[in-house]
């Protein structure tokens, strides 16, 4: 989520230790329905991102930092009732909305996850995905953030993070709420992820895909 049209609800640790990249704020559930703007679809090509993750029908996965579920309600449709969508935020008005858009949706695969700034609160080893869209750069304690997903990963699963790309000056978006490929190596791969796959297709943001260090070396052959 980008807070660009809301009063920022950050507190604490401005830096990631790392690569000294500043630290954006979350947007607050004023900003709410700025997430749905019609303008979305064309700005980030929500489904052609989805297209590319492959996601099947009984995938068990979750939509981190999922606001009033824009990506939730479709990562459900595409999971199917066999599967499952964990979709977490910190806010609970967020979650209240997101559960009242599923329901007008008729969607009954997702439950919604309250949490800490420190823990997303997953189910540890359950998920097929990890979805966090615009949201990781957000993180006011990363590497705890991103230590508790690894742990709620399936030895083959995969975290993706979609991200507005820093490399292009001509993205309209603010410097703290993009992130390069270089950035998310130096910051993610010491804490056990690969970077594998980095796609391109869409219109402003990287899709970065990462997976287990210990699974990828192995699906390798080391």
């Amino acid at each position: 989520m980008l807070a660009l049209v809301a009063a920022s609800l950050f507190a604490g640790q401005a830096e990631h230790p790392v690569t000294g990249r500043k630290i954006a704020g979350v947007m607050g559930v004023q900003g709410a329905d700025w997430l749905n703007r019609p303008e979305r679809e064309k700005e980030e090509n929500p489904e052609g991102a989805l297209d590319a993750l492959g996601i099947q029908p009984g995938m068990v996965v979750a939509d981190v930092g999922a606001g009033t579920g824009y990506m939730s309600l479709r990562l459900a449709k595409r999971v199917g009732p066999a599967g499952k969508v964990y979709a977490n935020d910190l806010q609970p008005e967020m979650l209240r909305r997101l559960r009242e858009n599923a329901g007008k949706a008729g969607l009954m695969n997702i439950e919604t996850v309250q949490g800490e700034e420190a823990d997303p609160k997953l189910p540890t080893g359950r998920m097929d995905l990890v979805l966090l869209v615009d949201v990781y750069h957000e993180f006011s304690k990363p590497r705890e953030m991103i230590d508790k997903i690894r742990e709620s990963l399936k030895p083959d699963g995969r975290l993706v993070l979609l991200e507005y790309r820093k490399e292009d000056p001509n993205v309209p978006i603010r410097e703290e709420h993009k992130m390069t490929v270089a950035e998310v190596k130096a910051e993610l791969e010491p804490q056990g992820f690969l970077l594998t796959k980095t796609i391109e297709t869409l219109p402003r943001q990287h899709i970065l895909i990462l997976t287990k260090a210990v699974a990828a070396n192995a699906a390798a052959g080391h």
